[in-house]
């Protein structure tokens, strides 16, 4: 069984890349080798995006490469994409199973029955919205960076009216608090600084029983002893009271580093795509956190295009997001996806206009990111080392900053998971670590 190569790859966001990385570590102690997807396996798995048409596009080039790299090879799709549009998907000849987001924890035993038992099944769906269990694997060390991922949530209740995510993982289902504590223990034991929690709707943490919320799991969590950091994806900003802000910048062991999606800086546009929150409700509570802790890094995403988003939203949502302080923006072009609310809409917006106005926006967040890396220009801020690229080894501040550190420093050969002292002084936006002051 350990000549059995099996390659895995994912796209998008952080909860498929911690999946991946348990069926990886899963698929290792059944005895299989695990490959690059660029080599030839003898098993494929492309864990699957659907949040827009391009990811669906990405999704089924990805899946006819791998039978390219082996005619006899097993493809297998799972994922978002797999759970919304498993007819798609079981239509391909280069695929050999599509099995949907339920039945990701089962999917090794699926494979094995397709192989050993010449099982002809092909599609593993259920109805997500049947789905009332929170789902996960145990603890994964399959890990090639220094800073684990662990998912603590799924599924979403709000139903964003372009946001077809909730069909994809169904409602909020929460994991046990008692169980989170011991798998972060076991992480800090096994000498990790820094973990990141991940969920569909992180914020919306225990929406579906009544054990805890977001804010009474943190507190628990950052209760452990030698937890460095814990870093949190993404959150939507009505979750967040003066309270959850209060503790988010108050306590030294969360990262200030928060992603709160915007998704558009017009009121109207906000209204229509069903988001519980104004522009300046946003601001208030960007602003309260920025207050009470300077140096954290706001990220957002931004859609442009939208399809009741006419010239004046636009220009509303440019000058507004220029006046708030992000670190970065996540820019995306408006994608309509079947059973959501906004595809009904009538797409007013022409493609041209639409890729104009995301170039703009993307200008708008190089502008940002240069800006923010430039307030700490001269400073000496801690880094975690995260990796090594082209000899160098790469760092990361709490507050979301990357850094290289040139060959010729002392302290280029750092280890990672390490912390170090760092200062930034070159004036360009890809700017560089100078010196490493000591380790920490």
């Amino acid at each position: 069984m350990g000549k059995v190569k099996v390659a895995f790859t994912t796209l998008g966001c952080r909860m498929n890349q911690f999946e991946t990385s348990a069926l990886e570590e899963k698929f290792s102690e059944r005895g299989y080798t695990i490959t690059n997807f660029e080599d030839t396996a003898d098993i494929y798995v492309v864990n699957t995006c659907t949040v827009t048409k391009d990811a669906d596009r990405t999704s089924r080039k990805i899946l006819r490469q791998a039978k390219r790299k082996n005619p006899n090879a097993v493809v297998v799709a799972t994922g978002c994409y797999a759970q919304i549009s498993p007819e798609d998907l079981s239509r391909m000849e280069e695929v050999d199973i599509v099995a949907g987001n339920s039945h990701k924890t089962d999917l090794l035993e699926i494979v094995e029955s397709y192989i050993n038992e010449r099982n002809e099944d092909k599609v593993f769906i259920d109805n997500i919205f049947r789905e009332k269990d929170f789902k996960t694997f145990s603890i994964s060390t399959f890990f090639e960076g220094t800073r684990p991922i662990l998912k603590v949530q799924e599924g979403c209740n709000s139903f964003c009216s372009f946001c077809i995510i909730p069909f994809a993982r169904g409602r909020v289902r929460s994991g046990k608090v008692r169980e989170i504590l011991e798998q972060v223990r076991i992480l800090v034991d096994r000498g990790y600084r820094e973990i990141v929690l991940t969920g569909t709707q992180l914020s919306q943490y225990g929406f579906d029983h009544r054990e805890a919320n977001l804010l009474t799991l943190l507190k628990e969590i950052t209760k452990i002893e030698n937890l460095y950091l814990v870093r949190l994806s993404s959150m939507g900003i009505d979750e967040l009271d003066n309270e959850m802000i209060d503790f988010l910048t108050d306590n030294q062991k969360i990262a200030p580093h928060f992603h709160l999606s915007l998704q558009s800086a017009d009121d109207r546009v906000l209204s229509d795509m069903r988001r519980n929150y104004t522009v300046s409700d946003y601001i208030r509570k960007v602003e309260r956190m920025l207050k009470r802790r300077p140096e954290t890094a706001i990220g957002t995403d931004i859609i442009t295009g939208f399809p009741t988003e006419d010239r004046e939203a636009f220009k509303n949502t440019v000058k507004n997001v220029k006046d708030i302080p992000f670190a970065y923006i996540h820019v995306f072009t408006y994608s309509p996806r079947e059973n959501t609310q906004a595809f009904k809409l009538k797409d007013t917006v022409p493609p041209q206009e639409k890729k104009k106005r995301t170039k703009i926006m993307i200008d708008v967040s190089k502008e940002k990111s240069f800006r923010f890396r430039e307030r700490f220009l001269n400073s000496k801020l801690k880094f975690l080392i995260i990796g090594q690229k082209d000899g160098k080894s790469i760092g990361l501040s709490p507050n979301y900053i990357h850094a290289s550190l040139p060959v010729e420093l002392e302290y280029n050969s750092i280890v990672e998971g390490k912390l170090v002292r760092i200062g930034l002084d070159r004036e360009d936006n890809t700017a560089e670590v100078v010196h490493a002051f000591n380790h920490i």
